[in-house]
């Protein structure tokens, strides 16, 4: 059997040696002739695999080893009766670190507590579920907005107008969709953008056309009261350097890329590949982790005097996407095309990050609240 690969995927060797002959290749190079007659197609979310790619190809199972599927063509591959699996909730726990990370660059710039303020998260998804989850064990005040989910579910989810005439901080997480009953594409568009409250936070680490980058670029230069983090934008590789200029935090789609969530999304492919082909899984990712570089963080009691101070401790003990922020504008400058590849290679060559919740926390005395923050931010308390 023959393999073509994303060669940023990881453990590709410790996963799938056992089923046949690996090829890799940069994602964006991954073509029709670059196919020859491989049987599986494993990628990221930069190649667009559709009809257009597999149409007369031996490909017969396409995993993604990511989130989102917004780059796969499902409705041909249920035509076609080509096998595919994606990775749900394998980067969930990278963005929420992310966005943590993000929350406390922007209040110790703007000089604001952030249990003071309110949180809209769009998307409640696996990555946005989780997201809630912690800011709610923070004890902060969250609303939340998924009107797929309100339809099916019902519960305690709120409209997006209200999200945005609430809330100080919105973080979203939705998947990218054009049709349906609930699409997504620009979802804030001019209108929405212009109704943020004054001084309100927008972070994007979803897709990026959510976002209508034109006018959110076009709205910064009206509104310098505006706070905004992305890590994704429309267009990718290519991004809008002026749009760039105006955020406080500008990354190049790198929130979900811990180690532990890229070596899980490989693990998941690597099941769903298994169970498609009637293979053994011999391979398990517990066995193939590597030790955290921090294993344990330490806090005296006292610090429960210093909430604030605790919480940036050990979220940055972990994850400052403020590193991320400088290689990226470092890269872009020179040309369009020195841009695209200066993008590319951030995320080909991204350091090693961990997660929080691989972290473990030992407190020394009584601190029941300090306990509480640790647990909420899903670090072991020990």
């Amino acid at each position: 059997m023959r393999i073509v690969a994303d060669e940023n995927i990881p453990l590709l060797d410790e996963f799938f040696a056992d089923f046949g002959e690996i090829r890799r290749l940069p994602g964006r190079a991954i073509d029709r002739a670059a196919l020859g007659d491989a049987e599986l197609l494993l990628v990221r979310s930069v190649t667009r695999v559709d009809r257009a790619l597999l149409e007369g190809s031996a490909v017969r199972f396409v995993g993604t080893c990511t989130i989102g599927t917004d780059h796969l063509d499902l409705d041909y591959f249920q035509q076609a009766g080509i096998g595919w699996a994606s990775a749900p909730g394998c980067n969930a726990r990278g963005v929420v670190d992310y966005v943590l990370g993000s929350l406390l660059v922007l209040a110790e710039q703007q000089g604001v507590e952030l249990a003071q303020r309110s949180y809209g998260v769009v998307g409640a998804g696996q990555v946005g579920a989780r997201l809630v989850e912690v800011l709610r064990g923070l004890g902060w005040r969250v609303l939340v907005c998924d009107p797929p989910r309100q339809a099916a579910e019902g519960g305690d989810f709120v409209s997006l107008e209200q999200v945005i005439a609430e809330c100080d901080v919105l973080s979203l997480h939705t998947p990218l969709t054009r049709e349906g009953a609930h699409p997504t594409h620009h979802l804030f568009d001019e209108a929405r953008l212009a109704a943020l409250r004054p001084g309100a936070w927008l972070i994007n680490a979803s897709r990026g056309a959510v976002v209508d980058n034109a006018a959110l670029r076009a709205l910064l230069g009206r509104r310098d009261d505006l706070q905004v983090v992305l890590d994704v934008w429309e267009g990718e590789p290519q991004v809008d350097l002026e749009l760039a200029g105006l955020c406080r935090i500008a990354t190049p789609h790198i929130a979900g890329y811990s180690l532990d969530g890229k070596l899980r999304g490989t693990a998941q492919i690597y099941q769903a590949a298994c169970r498609y082909l009637g293979r053994e899984q011999t391979q398990h990712l517990d066995e193939l982790m590597p030790a955290p570089w921090l294993p344990a963080l330490s806090l005296d009691a006292a610090a429960a005097a210093a909430p604030a101070w605790a919480l940036a401790t050990v979220c940055r003990a972990v994850y400052d996407p403020r590193r991320d922020d400088a290689d990226f504008r470092r890269s872009l400058s020179g040309d369009a095309p020195l841009r695209r590849a200066a993008f590319d290679a951030l995320r080909k060559h991204y350091p090693m990050r961990r997660e929080i919740d691989g972290l473990r926390v030992s407190l020394h005395g009584e601190a029941p609240q300090l306990a509480q923050l640790v647990k909420a931010l899903g670090a072991t308390l020990c």
